[in-house]
């Protein structure tokens, strides 16, 4: 990752302080963290050592830790290159490329999003401490359907197993050397790997009741490597926040990552507004009036998170050598920065174009009343996120879609009497006119003749 402009040293002791707290209060053996902003990491710092003892080697922002669950975004971001490339439509069947299973009637969607319904876990032993076993060995259990699918999400390791190997038969590869080549090398992601390499954190359990350690387990897991096997640094991960945040290079479209990052299947709590939901491969939240992605990770030995602010770009990567116990210290240390660290809002300038006074000012929708307004390249009706205002893009002469809320996809047009004059708006076959009913703007149904009175 390239270089970003330094933070105020006050920051820096700040978040320096979050960490070091953190470690110490949760017990953890090493804790590293980094928070990316304009496609750089702006700020990291790791606490601790790589074993858990005091004489142990330090750990920082290049140590590998495992990743566990953050693994499944990258086999996403795979499949949805399938997708782009016409090798494959997210409402398949899975049985379409991946034949001979007990879930094959499932679309590729629906195991993106964690709405399968399929079984969480293997049937075999617990599979994040023993050795893996293969895809045909998987298959065979057979893996079951706990909920009919479409139904409710329903995480599941094992749904992204299976899309680890439609990955790997459609490339004829093993499904990392997919996502190496074609994510990994073009981001200079160097040192995420499915095994350990170079400078690497133990994975370590803390016993709940004494400062000792136990070592954890560290294998292959096999055909359920894409649902947790990458390790990585703060610096590789911090690449990958930047690419959630929409720096994605040559690797993904703009518009494909918007697609994987809206909520397709609701983390539903009863008795609780949803705050938590997933995308195509992602984790999403909608917290405090702002949208997070991102997604968490855990196998034993190893903790890790991943979350960036949708709107700015703005994220934090976490990554711990422990099976339990940290707090959320990624959403405090975001939080923390962008407060102390405020974006300096953009100098305004007269960019507008004159040709947009024909569609802005006041309309009506029937007695209604709403404002246009021409903000950047987006025409704008009412006020987006409330009842139904709406952002549009321009897509033609005096055309434009919705791109907000009850609007989104939908066509708008500017339509102009014989002399060139604009006449009314027409959004999706409703009628908006400069004057409520206006008789003179064809209005669908007629105004009556004798007028308002």
């Amino acid at each position: 990752m390239t270089a970003a402009a330094p933070i105020e040293p006050s920051t820096a002791r700040h978040l320096h302080h979050l960490l070091a707290t953190e470690q110490r209060t949760s017990r953890l053996p090493s804790v590293a963290a980094g928070i990316v902003r304009d496609g750089s990491l702006a700020w990291s710092d790791a606490v601790g050592t790589l074993d858990g003892r005091a004489e142990g080697l330090a750990a920082d922002a290049d140590t590998q830790y495992r990743m566990g669950s953050i693994t499944k975004t990258f086999v996403a971001v795979a499949v949805l290159q399938l997708r782009d490339r016409g090798q494959l439509d997210l409402l398949d069947r899975f049985d379409e490329h991946v034949p001979g299973t007990a879930f094959g009637d499932v679309t590729i969607a629906q195991l993106l999003s964690h709405g399968a319904g399929l079984q969480a876990e293997t049937d075999g032993p617990w599979w994040e401490r023993t050795a893996g076993v293969s895809w045909d060995d998987l298959a065979a259990a057979p893996v079951r359907q706990r909920f009919r699918a479409g139904r409710r999400f329903h995480y599941t390791n094992v749904g992204f197993a299976a899309l680890g190997e439609l990955v790997a038969r459609a490339h004829g590869a093993d499904w990392f050397e997919v996502v190496r080549r074609d994510l990994l090398e073009p981001l200079g992601m160097t040192r995420t790997t499915t095994r350990p390499t170079g400078k690497a954190a133990q994975g370590l359990a803390v016993h709940p009741f004494a400062d000792v350690l136990l070592p954890e387990p560290e294998h292959d897991a096999g055909a359920m490597a894409p649902a947790g096997q990458l390790w990585s640094t703060v610096e590789d991960l911090g690449r990958w926040a930047t690419f959630a945040g929409g720096d994605t290079g040559d690797v993904l479209a703009a518009d494909t990552l918007e697609e994987m990052l809206e909520p397709h299947t609701l983390s539903d709590n009863p008795g609780q507004p949803w705050t938590a939901a997933h995308g195509l491969g992602w984790q999403v939240w909608n917290l405090g009036g702002r949208r997070y992605a991102g997604h968490g990770g855990s196998m034993p030995g190893f903790l890790a998170g991943l979350r960036v602010d949708v709107e700015t770009g703005d994220g934090v990567v976490v990554l711990a050598n422990t099976t339990a116990g940290m707090r959320p210290v990624g959403s405090d240390l975001l939080a923390a920065f962008v407060e102390r660290e405020p974006r300096m809002p953009q100098v305004w300038h007269a960019s507008g174009d004159p040709s947009v006074l024909d569609v802005v000012g006041m309309w009506h929708w029937g007695p209604s009343v709403t404002v246009a307004r021409a903000v950047g390249e987006h025409l704008v009706l009412g006020e987006p996120g409330q009842a139904r205002g709406s952002r549009f893009a321009p897509v033609g002469a005096d055309e434009w879609v919705g791109l907000d809320g009850y609007y989104t996809g939908e066509p708008l047009r500017l339509v102009r009497r014989a002399d060139g004059t604009a006449s009314h708006l027409d959004l999706a076959s409703f009628r908006f006119t400069r004057t409520p009913y206006d008789p003179d703007a064809d209005v669908p149904g007629g105004v009556h003749e004798a007028g308002w009175r």
